[in-house]
């Protein structure tokens, strides 16, 4: 490559640094002769914000209101040190709280960990038809000691 071909692939890559951070994603095409030609595609751009690190999983929960006094079941499907991923049967507004109990096998016996959560997110396309409706929860309140045995649980 001669010294303005490396001048015109270096503003393309600084170009298509800043349209990435507009949600445009750019490609570098390079021809049979060495030239470049940029393509822009439109998307989104998505950028990890997670604080934890996320382990999958799949362990049943337990959940009701804290002003409500009807347990439901779901099932939390990933979590990390700040909350989980769960599915849960009913539509839930934004910003309420739940109690919620994680369920887990120990030894022979059924053990859980006990939080209050705060629901952050909810997935724009929940499957409603199948009863499933997808929420982030953050936890707002967990003893310490069941936090110990959350973490170990989910790394062990």
């Amino acid at each position: 490559m001669n010294r303005l071909m490396d001048q015109k692939l270096l503003n393309g890559i600084k170009n298509a640094f800043q349209y990435s951070n507009k949600g445009i994603s750019i490609m570098i095409k390079f021809t049979q002769n060495n030239q470049s030609t940029l393509h822009k595609k439109m998307g989104v751009l998505a950028i990890e914000r997670r604080r934890h690190p996320r382990f999958s999983t799949e362990l049943p929960l337990n959940y009701s209101r804290v002003d409500g006094k009807e347990i439901y079941g779901g099932i939390v499907a990933n979590a990390s040190e700040g909350g989980v991923l769960a599915y849960l049967p009913e539509r839930m507004e934004i910003g309420a709280m739940l109690q919620i109990e994680v369920l887990y096998v120990k030894g022979l016996e059924l053990d859980a960990i006990q939080a209050i959560a705060k629901v952050v997110w909810s997935d724009l396309f929940a499957r409603e038809s199948w009863g499933e409706h997808r929420y982030g929860l953050q936890f707002q309140c967990i003893d310490e000691k069941d936090f110990g045995r959350f973490m170990a649980l989910l790394k062990g």
